[in-house]
């Protein structure tokens, strides 16, 4: 597993690293402006993600090894395309703007939701390499397209962030459906759809109502930012976030793998102690990632997104506990949704929204963006501290439990020498 965990863990580093490219283009050579109208689509498209997991999501990898693919591409599909139809026609409504603001947002959004259904599907049977390799495929492609667009030829408009996530989501959606195609299900007509539905259905509304509602913990702040700044203000607080939260490809790499491990698991409590011990030291190393991160002083973060970008550094300081709290959350919540206990997760997302909402309405309009990341650290760590006292209580480990020790550090020796 550990071996696994780390090839997942260099290729997230990879998308990471790409990833943080595409923000640094878009921060460079659009400004705070542009920036912040990119983030507002990513996030509009993100939202519209989160409502197609209702019958999809992570249950196409809690189902996968037991069904057929054909059988859950399917209604996936359909709901996807039902969804993003519906979803943008709602934002042309709450958020008026241009018919091609719309049209982007309904086609990269379909895009996306293609590409993650299919992807899933492979990471259900296992597949990680291909899981992987699409994943880093398709940053890969933003970015480079990205490149040519602003620096070679000129074209520095946010238009162009359009343009080139058309290519970047739709050649992966090619490849990642000719490996689709090697595996050994195939399409039995209509028998066992329904069945397979149904069961996709109840699996997803409980899997993915938390995924809900801790989007609107994670992405709620800009929209107020929005409301009460400008695209400007945006702009800069996104890449503050964007920092942050790479931190994250940590604990969510370890996750991943235990998920995928829990979810095949014949035992599942003999995945608590392995479970306990990559939890730990991927929370230690987060903590040691972030703090390096916000000690960077200001001018260098102006010097490398540009002068209107220095104002970043005390959104990064704020979001310190925050970033740290989520590598606890991570690691409970993946436990519980491999065990199919969906609903502690969703109710740790409620008390993180109860915390997000009063919190944004209070702080953002006297502090602004800085009051935005406190309003999320302190939404990150409500909602953990609910899941470890529910994790405590479904496992018997307590609080010492995830605090590193020697033991640790000799397996963690042991790990590298082996690499």
């Amino acid at each position: 597993m550990i071996r696994r965990i780390f090839h997942t863990f260099a290729t997230r580093l990879s998308s990471s690293l790409l990833s943080f490219a595409v923000v640094w283009l878009t921060a460079r050579y659009l400004g705070a402006a542009g920036r912040g109208s990119v983030s507002l689509f990513v996030t509009d498209c993100a939202a519209l993600l989160l409502f197609i997991g209702l019958l999809g999501g992570s249950s196409l990898i809690f189902l996968a090894p037991r069904r057929n693919v054909w059988h859950l591409l399917v209604p996936a599909y359909g709901w996807a395309v039902v969804v993003c139809t519906a979803g943008t026609l709602l934002a042309g409504v709450l958020r008026p703007g241009p018919l091609s603001y719309l049209g982007h947002l309904w086609g990269l959004a379909l895009l996306q939701a293609f590409l993650s259904i299919n992807i899933s599907l492979l990471l259900g049977r296992k597949q990680e390499a291909a899981y992987n390799a699409l994943n880093i495929a398709q940053v890969a492609l933003l970015a480079g397209l990205l490149l040519l667009a602003f620096a070679g030829l000129g074209w520095r408009a946010v238009p162009a962030y359009y343009y080139a996530a058309y290519a970047a989501y739709a050649l992966p959606l090619l490849v990642s459906f000719g490996l689709l195609r090697r595996l050994p299900d195939r399409w039995e007509g209509g028998r066992g759809l329904r069945e397979t539905t149904l069961e996709l259905s109840h699996h997803s509304r409980g899997a993915h109502l938390s995924n809900i509602l801790a989007f609107a913990n994670y992405r709620l702040s800009y929209y107020f930012v929005a409301h009460f700044a400008d695209a400007r203000a945006v702009g800069v607080l996104s890449v503050g976030v964007a920092l942050a939260e790479a931190i994250w490809l940590i604990p969510r790499s370890a996750a991943l793998i235990q998920y995928v491990d829990l979810v095949h698991a014949d035992d599942k409590q003999a995945q608590l102690a392995p479970a306990l011990r990559v939890a730990r030291l991927a929370v230690l190393a987060t903590a040691a990632a972030v703090v390096v991160l916000a000690l960077l002083p200001s001018a260098l973060l102006a010097g490398v997104f540009g002068p209107e970008f220095g104002a970043a550094r005390p959104v990064i300081g704020w979001l310190v506990p925050g970033v740290v709290a989520v590598a606890l959350n991570v690691a409970c919540s993946s436990y519980f949704a491999g065990l199919g206990r969906y609903r502690v997760n969703n109710w740790a997302t409620v008390v993180g929204l109860a915390v997000t909402v009063p919190a944004c309405w209070l702080l953002i309009p006297r502090l602004g963006i800085a009051g935005a990341a406190m309003a999320t650290s302190l939404s990150y760590v409500a909602s953990t501290a609910y899941l470890l006292v529910q994790f405590r209580q479904a496992t018997g480990a307590g609080w010492a439990q995830w605090l590193p020790g020697p033991a640790d550090v000799v397996y963690l020796r042991e790990l590298l020498r082996a690499r």
